[in-house]
């Protein structure tokens, strides 16, 4: 017994490792899962820690109940704590599109996989109470079991997600905690009072998640395709966003997060409203500045301006700009507009891009994302147009799109008060989009906007230079009462939330 009391101790800590690493990546997993189906991110980030630390101590709690042979429990409760884990995605991914109560699936597993984990720590605890002194226990445990979450939390963003992806990440980390209750049941068969039953389990367990990763790529497709209804032909998960593009008979169309950015048979009208009532009324065009817009159409349109001498381009997301610019068919989209010698790409967080820079610029293009959750609201609120200021000189006009002033007429007109806040001339306007219904928009300047011309682009498909039109709201459109959105309040995100979860 001596001779196997610190390979014991040794081996036991390591797992104490292996199980807080991987069960933080699996409430990593559902976090982003849950913010890449159903957004919000910060919220669903929230309740996902809060269901499993909850369940963690659930579990804590009636680990006490737990008799028998100890290290029989602990390597059963790894087996499960692998599947579960493991195949979270997997499940998640198939079910999203056929339940009507996806979140509580959602959250049961997080429920089950805390519960789990929350066991293990104090059954090793009371495996190794009789081999370790107390205090070295303790700290033990805890040391290796903060080491692992230090790593899963690194782990995650950097590798992980960008390398193998949402689905493959869990069954990867199932398969590790299978590894390890397969070399228990065989390191240990001496102390198992049923060791053939285990062993047959740990490697049933183990051939399932190589047979589920292996086959992944196909099901994820598969759940794609059956969400989207359309053929899937390019996906990629990236540290910030599922990008999916999906085709049918007539058009391409592009989604982020599961949310529509474009379809190709109508994206002109929204591009032409968004770049060519700015670029023909400022008076002049040398440097233009696109924040967003990583698929290159707003760069394409800039582009048929033959004044331009430089644009600069700042997208978070670099997976969205190289395949943007290396796809043959996004190529012939945009016009491998990505590829300009007057473009620069920086792919950086746009907020902090802002803030260390000072260059002005004649016309500013802002296409981000809709303001679904609050790392993207914070780039419509009132601190990023008090910054955004310092690179505009007294002729400069700004673009921003706005959402629906339709669908979410609260969010619209928050996003024009906000930038009035800094801008003191502010003109909203919309356009219809068949892909998405009226769209908005709103151009700002340091002066009034007059309509006054000074270049136009002959041969655009929808935009004619008539700008009154586009100016004009109905009064389905109106909201009132309507507060500034601040970076301490994110108002926006609220609004945006109530708006569009009535619509879906």
């Amino acid at each position: 017994m001596d001779k196997k009391r610190i390979p014991l101790e040794l081996l036991l800590m390591f797992s104490v490792f292996v199980i807080a690493t991987c069960g933080l990546i699996y409430e990593l997993v559902a976090g982003a899962l849950a913010s890449y189906l159903l957004g919000d991110s910060v919220k669903q980030f929230s309740f996902i820690i809060g269901v499993y630390l909850f369940s963690m101590g659930v579990g804590s709690y009636f680990a006490k109940f737990i008799k028998g042979n100890l290290i029989d429990k602990f390597i059963e409760i790894e087996i499960l704590v692998g599947i579960i884990g493991g195949i979270s995605s997997v499940v998640l991914f198939i079910l999203f599109n056929t339940l009507a109560h996806f979140e509580a699936v959602l959250y049961l597993f997080v429920f089950f996989t805390g519960c789990l984990v929350g066991v293990e720590i104090p059954l090793l605890m009371n495996i190794l109470k009789d081999r370790v002194q107390f205090k070295d226990l303790v700290s033990n445990v805890f040391a290796f079991d903060y080491i692992g979450a230090l790593l899963a939390s690194i782990l995650f963003p950097l590798v992980l997600i960008p390398q193998l992806g949402i689905v493959k990440t869990p069954l990867f980390f199932g398969l590790i905690n299978i590894s390890i209750s397969i070399f228990l049941c065989f390191y240990l068969k001496n102390e198992l009072s049923k060791p053939v039953s285990l062993k047959i389990k740990s490697i049933g367990a183990f051939v399932l998640l190589v047979v589920l990763f292996i086959f992944s790529d196909r099901i994820l497709s598969f759940s794609e395709e059956k969400l989207y209804g359309e053929n899937v032909v390019y996906t990629k998960s990236s540290p910030y966003q599922r990008i999916v593009l999906t085709r049918n008979n007539r058009e391409f169309r592009l989604y982020l997060n599961n949310n529509l950015q474009f379809s190709s048979v109508d994206e002109y009208r929204y591009h032409e409203a968004l770049v060519h009532p700015g670029m023909s009324m400022a008076k002049r065009i040398d440097h233009v500045l696109i924040l967003g817009g990583g698929d290159g159409f707003a760069v394409r349109e800039v582009l048929k301006y033959k004044e331009v001498k430089d644009i600069t381009l700042v997208d978070l997301d670099g997976e969205m700009t190289n395949f943007f610019r290396n796809n043959e068919t996004m190529r012939q989209l945009n016009q491998s507009s990505l590829s300009s010698p007057k473009l620069k790409v920086i792919n950086k967080d746009a907020f902090i891009w802002v803030k260390e820079n000072s260059k002005k610029y004649d016309v500013i293009i802002i296409d981000f994302p809709d303001p679904s959750n609050y790392s993207l609201g914070k780039l419509y609120s009132l601190q990023f147009y008090r910054e955004l200021e310092k690179l505009t000189t007294l002729d400069t006009k700004i673009v921003v799109q706005t959402t629906s002033p339709y669908f979410a007429p609260k969010s619209f007109w928050c996003i024009e008060k906000t930038i009035n806040q800094v801008f003191p001339f502010t003109s909203a306007y919309h356009t219809y989009v068949p892909s998405f219904g009226e769209w908005g928009f709103s151009m700002a300047s340091f002066e009034p906007v007059n309509n006054k011309i000074y270049r136009k682009i002959p041969d655009l498909k929808f935009y004619d230079y008539n700008f009154r039109p586009l100016s004009y709201f109905t009064k389905d459109m109106e909201a009132k009462d309507i507060e500034v959105n601040r970076l301490d309040n994110q108002i926006l995100v609220r609004y945006f939330d109530e708006e569009w979860g009535k619509v879906q």
